[in-house]
């Protein structure tokens, strides 16, 4: 039996839960409604800020992962640096967002294609104008 309740029922899920708990046949299994992104030979957990190619995580600094999340949510997208800086950042430019930017890619790029050396994905540079990310089609 399967019992699918809204945001508004918890407190009578809770009382229904209680009362069955105390029933000697009673399993409770709890379904992990974690979501995955998955690319690339990657999984990324949003909830957990982690990334990991198999079983082995890729360890990022906060920046780095904000960075590599917004290019791959937007893939295939040439995302300019400003939009960039707009949302890794969250602050207005003040002129020298293209320095940071490129600071951080390279960064990240250096830890993902250490991890993966194989990769077939890049992040493109769009001179003057910022990066993209980019999956080779599999053929």
């Amino acid at each position: 039996m399967i019992i699918e309740f809204n945001g508004k029922d918890t407190s009578v899920f809770d009382e229904m839960l209680a009362i069955l708990k105390h029933h000697p046949n009673f399993e409770y299994i709890q379904m992990n409604d974690e979501s995955i992104l998955s690319v690339s030979g990657l999984e990324i957990y949003p909830s957990r800020r982690k990334i990991y190619r198999g079983r082995q995580e890729i360890s990022l600094i906060a920046k780095e992962y904000d960075l590599f999340c917004f290019l791959v949510m937007n893939k295939g997208q040439v995302l300019t640096y400003e939009q960039i800086y707009h949302k890794v950042w969250g602050d207005e430019a003040f002129g020298s967002e293209n320095n940071a930017v490129k600071c951080q890619i390279k960064n990240l790029r250096g830890k993902l294609y250490r991890a993966m050396p194989d990769a077939s994905f890049t992040i493109r540079c769009v001179r003057e104008v910022g990066y993209c990310f980019e999956v080779a089609s599999e053929e």
